[in-house]
């Protein structure tokens, strides 16, 4: 009979492939800057969640499918928000073109206006404005709490959520991003 030691090194060599197949492929990325990244087992369907752009024409994020996207709802009043849009502008200045995109939605009823005079108060106005003042669209995606981001794959569904702020330019960010752009 083995000793008790030899028994449970045993059996962890016998799980430890199977835990570890387990563990979505994304998980490996939620490290350092974006850590309390929640990686979905599997991809998750997105309702039609519907907004406007910054000349107020409707949209939804189907607009974006075929691209990677990282969803961010964001409001003016929001302290978390005010200190993370400026990384979230910055990773869309280094990744941002065919393969992925920023849709950084205001949830903010003071509008348009408010919103697109915030973008560039805080160096961030290279970011395409979408806003959503009737703040449905949190609702719809299930965000409780500002800010929230969830990344979407090329067909529009959802792979992982991070509630509250992250550096989206950081290493671990740029990872992640690239991770998913590379997954075809």
């Amino acid at each position: 009979m083995l000793p008790r030691i030899g028994l449970c090194a045993l059996f962890m060599a016998i799980l430890s492939p199977v835990a570890a197949e387990a563990e979505p492929p994304l998980a490996q990325y939620a490290v350092g800057q974006v850590q309390n990244l929640a990686v979905h087992e599997q991809p998750k369907p997105v309702p039609e969640a519907r907004f406007r752009d910054g000349e107020g024409k409707e949209m939804d994020l189907g607009a974006f499918r075929g691209k990677v996207v990282l969803v961010n709802l964001w409001a003016t009043w929001c302290a978390p928000c005010r200190h993370e849009m400026p990384s979230i502008s910055r990773l869309h200045a280094a990744r941002g073109g065919p393969d992925f995109t920023v849709a950084a939605i205001s949830v903010d009823r003071g509008g348009v206006e408010k919103s697109r005079a915030f973008l560039e108060e805080v160096a961030a106005d290279n970011l395409p404005l979408y806003i959503d003042k009737s703040t449905r669209i949190g609702k719809t995606l299930g965000a409780y709490g500002l800010p929230i981001t969830i990344l979407l794959n090329r067909e529009g569904e959802e792979v992982a959520r991070l509630v509250g702020p992250a550096e989206w330019d950081s290493p671990e960010a740029l990872a992640l991003v690239d991770a998913l752009i590379g997954d075809d």
